[in-house]
């Protein structure tokens, strides 16, 4: 891929805008469900970090298991040198690594358990500092039962920390606050129908150190932006200013039938997010490392100059600067595949907004038995989509289509139905060709998905309004 100057450089040599300060830490958590990272992977990403001034990475990957399900377990000789070049190259480019922890599902709090534990927890923050660790995280995320109830103390958890953070100040005297994640950690499951914040939280803010950065999602677990007064009022309930855990462009809950926790790929900008008093914004990316950079360089801009940051010109400008010869493909691609959303998650902009206009329009004018309206700017849409869909196959290097071909393919076959479906519109006659596609385009979805609501739309409402007609 093509050398590129981030944006933020861009706008601190040639802008006369007042510059807004960054957010003070910013970075990276790698805390997504699925396959995790390689070590090659993480030690390129200290560079990306250097390049977009970040500032911070959380090592958090959730189905490490001597992190989560196993963390009272040291880990092998051979996981903690990955560790160690890992700890070195963030060092040599000046990003604090955070190693965290996430204890929650068995911790014993008191007793001789308790004290046992506690022992394992600095056993393992000792070898981590013995290879050049100096931050911390402990983590109480996810810790609900099957009926979505938890059953957590929230002055038992704070206590905890307190009695870390003290021991740690004690033993060592160059390691920074400890961060965590409540149990309850976005907004909605932290107030009760009434408005009312729950006994949980009201209990971990009023007994917290004031010293441990809290980390907290917005509204959900992945919400569509988080507002300044919205953040405001979620760091009164907290009594300090919070950082952000922002659940974009990870996409782990898109989970398919098949178990697949990658098919639609979060390809847009970070947006909608506060423009002050943010302590630390850190972004949970997807396992697809390469094509996570496009969110990470929007969101490095937004962490840098969070009051003068803007989403499209940020992610027009690094994609050019990512992908280069092939930046207009991948724009188009990229712009069919950036929505996120289920019955719980929405963030993310709309999926080409300028496709669905033309094919609305269209659409619209089927339905009224009129002539076709807009027909020649959607086939320029359609045409766009089919040659980006041949470029990117062809051109893109090996670890970048590794990581995308399934959507590409999927990609090219909705605008070759697309095409069939604008054509049976113009011939007022269902293609039979075109339902042949949509099935094949279903089998496919299980492992690639973009487009739902636009692209993939227009052809399941051309086949709708057709058969409809052809019925009658």
């Amino acid at each position: 891929m093509k050398k590129f100057v981030p944006l933020i450089f861009s706008l601190m040599l040639f802008s006369n805008t007042s510059f807004a300060a960054p957010i003070p830490l910013r970075g990276i958590v790698e805390g997504f469900y699925g396959t995790p990272w390689t070590n090659e992977q993480r030690i390129d990403l200290m560079y990306f970090c250097r390049n977009y001034n970040l500032n911070a990475y959380i090592y958090a990957p959730k189905d490490d298991p001597y992190h989560r399900d196993k963390w009272r377990t040291p880990y092998p000789t051979e996981k903690v040198e990955e560790l160690e070049k890992l700890v070195a190259a963030a060092k040599q480019n000046g990003v604090r690594f955070i190693f965290a922890i996430s204890p929650g599902l068995d911790l014993n709090y008191t007793g001789a358990k308790g004290d046992e534990d506690l022992k394992f927890l600095l056993r393992k923050i000792d070898s981590m500092y013995n290879i050049g660790v100096r931050n911390f995280a402990i983590f109480f995320d996810d810790l609900k039962d099957d009926k979505g109830k938890h059953h957590e103390d929230g002055k038992r958890h704070a206590e905890f920390l307190n009695n870390l953070q003290d021991k740690l100040s004690k033993y060592y005297g160059d390691i920074e606050p400890l961060i965590t994640v409540p149990t309850e950690y976005y907004r909605f499951d932290m107030i009760n129908g009434r408005g009312k914040v729950n006994d949980y939280t009201e209990d971990f803010a009023e007994n917290l150190n004031k010293k441990i950065i809290v980390l907290y999602t917005g509204n959900g677990v992945v919400c569509d932006g988080i507002s300044d007064k919205d953040f405001q009022a979620t760091c009164k309930i907290f009594r300090r200013d919070l950082g952000i855990w922002w659940n974009y462009p990870v996409n782990d809950y898109s989970l398919t039938p098949n178990g697949n926790r990658n098919a639609k790929l979060a390809l847009g900008a970070i947006d909608n997010l506060p423009t002050k008093n943010v302590q630390a914004i850190l972004f949970n990316p997807m396992s697809q490392y390469n094509l996570s950079k496009i969110a990470l360089a929007t969101g490095a801009d937004y962490a840098n100059a969070p009051q003068i940051y803007d989403a499209e010109t940020s992610w027009d400008n690094n994609i050019n600067w990512q992908y280069g010869r092939v930046a207009e493909a991948m724009k188009i691609f990229a712009i069919h595949s950036r929505h996120m959303e289920n019955d719980w998650a929405n963030c993310g902009a709309e999926d080409a907004p300028e496709f669905e206009t033309a094919a609305s329009l269209v659409i619209s004018s089927a339905r009224s038995g009129r002539s076709l309206l807009s027909t020649d700017e959607l086939s320029v849409q359609i045409d766009n989509m089919e040659r980006a869909a041949d470029i990117l196959l062809e051109n893109l290097s090996p670890e970048y289509l590794e990581e995308c071909k399934p959507q590409l393919e999927q990609f090219k076959r909705i605008a070759q139905a697309d095409r069939l479906a604008l054509k049976s519109l113009q011939d007022k006659k269902l293609d039979p060709q075109l339902k042949i596609l949509r099935e094949e385009i279903s089998k496919n979805e299980p492992n690639a998905i973009l487009s739902e609501k636009v692209a993939l739309k227009f052809i399941d409402d051309t086949i709708n309004l057709l058969d409809v007609k052809k019925k009658r």
